[in-house]
């Protein structure tokens, strides 16, 4: 499910591609191999638990494969993906649907959580927590308050503004990861792979060039 694509002018054929170039296995994604190897652990260790994995929190640029880990992740789980946005996210109601439609051991995927409002944030604390959804019914002195018991779930958030995040909010991630850079013989790898998905040829040289630009 997603609340909001992630650039509505997007064009059909963009998102096609993009479909075709994003990793479906850990060997298909080049970099970020400290990340891989300490991410496999953890899921490692939940499956042996027979319980989701620890809520998390994936930090960097745009374009360095934050989104990719997430699908991965819930690929290595066996999990559906739910997706949704911090924009998206305007208002309690928003959130209280996504989260009262989930699955035992469905994953919940934030992108851009820095964007997050505090009234978004206070809902998702003691569902990450507890896994409680607090609803409030009614205004004014007939307003009451009911709580909801949710499934085992698990909250991956991406960000590209860390510093903006609010440390409630930081400290009931499981685990952080920040993504690197890629190295050059690593972008390398990438064109040479992309070019190959897509069917066409490309040189030794060429493939250079553009990792340098």
């Amino acid at each position: 499910m997603s609340t909001q694509p992630k650039n509505s002018q997007e064009n059909p054929e963009d998102r096609m591609i993009d479909s075709v170039l994003r990793p479906s296995t850990w060997k298909d994604y080049i970099g970020q191999e400290k990340i891989k190897e300490n991410l496999k652990l953890i899921l490692k260790a939940a499956a042996k638990r027979k319980e989701p994995s620890d809520h998390l929190l994936f930090c960097g640029q745009t374009g360095l494969g934050k989104t990719t880990l997430a699908y991965l992740t819930a690929k290595e789980m066996g999990a559906d993906i739910k997706i949704t946005s911090g924009p998206a996210l305007e208002k309690a109601g928003d959130i209280a649907s996504i989260l009262s439609s989930l699955e035992k051991n469905d994953i919940l995927f934030i992108d851009e959580c820095h964007r997050l409002n505090r009234t978004i944030e206070e809902v998702l604390y003691p569902a990450m927590e507890f896994r409680k959804l607090h609803l409030v019914m009614g205004k004014g002195l007939g307003a009451r308050m009911i709580s909801l018991d949710l499934p085992p779930f698990t909250l991956i958030a991406a960000t590209t503004r860390v510093d903006m995040l609010s440390s409630p909010l930081r400290s009931r991630f499981g685990a952080i990861f920040r993504l690197d850079y890629y190295n050059h013989p690593e972008i390398e790898e990438i064109i040479k792979r992309s070019a190959a998905l897509i069917g066409v040829e490309i040189e030794p040289e060429a493939t250079a060039i553009i990792a340098k630009a």
